[in-house]
């Protein structure tokens, strides 16, 4: 139904496997995602907070109602623009300074950002403040899933890239439990405390970055061929593996696949538009993440404090609901990372998209009848449904879908296909966030509706056109969207990899300076078996 399982055996016994350092790199990286949830989920615990709104003078009651919702809806619609913004633009930095110099420089705009929002002394240089911080995670959000793809083994990938949307959980929840605290903090530092604090995830990344290396496929692509090689052998060292041939093995066939991808002499988003498999690629990718996005779940997310409001809790109850609704959907995720390479990317992301949608329509149910009444069951039965709905999108969206836009595109425009997914995810919120206000004041639960409707539409979809891409190395998923593969290892006959591997064991230390000259081209293949 969904793609026949592949056989380990295949991938031969040499496969290249990450280990400690690989998992302590990416998940180091992974602050970066932590960054991005923090600061987007921090808005819901402020708005929680009626020191903000004693501060600016706003409120959500009476006269007032229409500019406290619009300051509301700016402050989230600013950041989710400048989250489109800077997922859009950073594509040139990646390919020409490097992954990891571009992080760096992300976290530098991240700090800046927060401490403007901390130090607001207006609500324009708070608004301000917000699209900053937009703009800087819109960029760590295309850089820190490519970073952690291209140093991933195949059979690993969705585990160690997940970490990138375990890392944006955990930021939500802490936000949320950052809420609960500050709001039996003074008033003058609650609010101030909040924003704050957004400064220490992308400093610590910052000062740690240092040490973290440089993407192998980014330097083999830039022909730093024993700097690339050295990091391979670095991340993907196995024990017994003396000559180091699963890294050689896979520093072989990057560079075959970045030469041949070279010669399609795309090298430009725009040029991505020209070529139909990349075109598909795109198309999926978008598919992904819109469909993610329509699910509502930043709405609920953003707006949750208020939400329960609606449903008649108040004080901090809400708040604490929002931090256990947050910390429950951190661990799904890590649930997700897990399965994502044992199950396979497409039924995870299909089924899960099915669960959000039944989930949320009850819970819309639930809202339409008992949404501002003083039955307690039929409240209770409301949250109930909301969790229920945050189960399936924890367990199947969140991971899923940056491991399957980060890993499907060419080395050569991962950026740039990545940058238009992740500009897509933005671009949605951006719509639902930014109407949210005004459609709860005008149609209330029917709003919910749209995040019923649109999923449901997305299913068939993604079940249509998403091909699995689980096992597979980021070169042999080229054979999904009809491109060559130049170097299949995956599916090298035993005797074929045998000959290979002495062929690379041959080379050696000279492997570098004579460009592979030793190793028998015979040995490649290009892959048109489909899977």
């Amino acid at each position: 139904m969904f793609g026949k399982k592949r056989d380990p055996e295949n991938q031969g016994n040499h496969a290249a496997k990450g280990n400690g350092y690989n998992f302590m790199v990416v998940f180091f990286a992974a602050l970066g995602s932590f960054t991005y949830g923090f600061s987007s989920s921090i808005i819901g615990a402020v708005f929680g907070l009626p020191s903000f709104f004693a501060y600016f003078d706003l409120s959500l009651e009476g006269e007032g109602a229409k500019h406290g919702n619009d300051i509301i809806g700016a402050a989230n619609g600013l950041f989710a623009g400048g989250g489109m913004i800077g997922a859009l633009i950073i594509s040139p930095s990646l390919n020409k300074f490097g992954r990891k110099l571009t992080i760096q420089a992300i976290c530098v705009i991240c700090v800046v950002a927060s401490a403007i929002q901390g130090g607001s002394v207006h609500i324009g240089m708070f608004l301000a403040g917000r699209f900053l911080s937009g703009l800087g995670v819109g960029m760590m959000q295309v850089s820190v899933p490519i970073y952690q793809s291209e140093l991933s083994p195949a059979k690993q990938r969705g585990r160690m890239v997940g970490g990138h949307g375990i890392l944006i959980v955990c930021g939500y929840a802490m936000a949320a439990w950052t809420g609960v605290g500050c709001f039996f903090a003074a008033p003058e530092v609650s609010w101030r405390l909040c924003l704050s604090l957004q400064i220490v995830a992308p400093l610590i990344l910052a000062i740690g970055s240092p040490w973290l290396p440089e993407s192998p496929r980014w330097l083999i692509a830039h022909n730093r061929e024993k700097e690339g090689l050295a990091v391979l052998q670095r991340l993907h060292v196995r024990p017994g593996d003396t000559n180091d041939i699963a890294a050689k093995e896979e520093y072989y066939q990057i560079r075959k696949q970045i030469e041949l991808e070279a010669q399609t002499g795309v090298t430009t988003m725009w040029q991505m538009f020209k070529r139909r498999s990349y075109v598909k690629r795109i198309l999926c990718g978008v598919l992904v993440q819109f469909a993610a996005q329509s699910t509502g779940v930043l709405v609920v997310n953003n707006y949750q404090v208020l939400l329960y409001g609606n449903l008649g809790l108040d004080g901090w109850l809400p708040l604490v609901l929002y931090g256990i609704y947050t910390s429950w959907a951190a661990f799904l995720n890590w649930i997700n990372s897990l399965i994502l390479d044992r199950i396979g990317r497409r039924p995870v992301i299909i089924f899960g998209l099915m669960g959000c949608v039944a989930m949320i329509t009850i819970y819309t149910a639930m809202v339409a009848e008992y949404a501002g009444t003083d039955n307690r069951a039929g409240n209770a039965m409301g949250v109930l449904f909301l969790f229920l709905f945050v189960t399936f999108y924890g367990a199947s969206q969140d991971a899923s879908s940056y491991v399957y836009c980060a890993e499907i595109f060419p080395t050569g425009v991962r950026a740039q296909g990545l940058s238009i997914a992740i500009a897509t995810l933005f671009g949605s919120t951006l719509l639902y966030t930014e109407a949210a206000p005004i459609a709860f004041l005008k149609v209330g639960w029917k709003y919910y509706l749209v995040f019923i409707i649109v999923p449901a539409l997305c299913v068939p979809l993604e079940y249509l056109f998403l091909p699995e891409t689980n096992g597979l190395t980021l070169e042999e998923i080229a054979d999904k969207f009809g491109d060559e593969v130049a170097v299949d290892l995956s599916h090298l006959s035993e005797d074929r990899r045998r000959a290979l591997d002495e062929s690379l064991m041959a080379v050696g230390a000279d492997m570098i300076e004579t460009p592979l000259s030793g190793v028998d081209e015979k040995h490649t293949t290009t892959m048109k078996e489909k899977i």
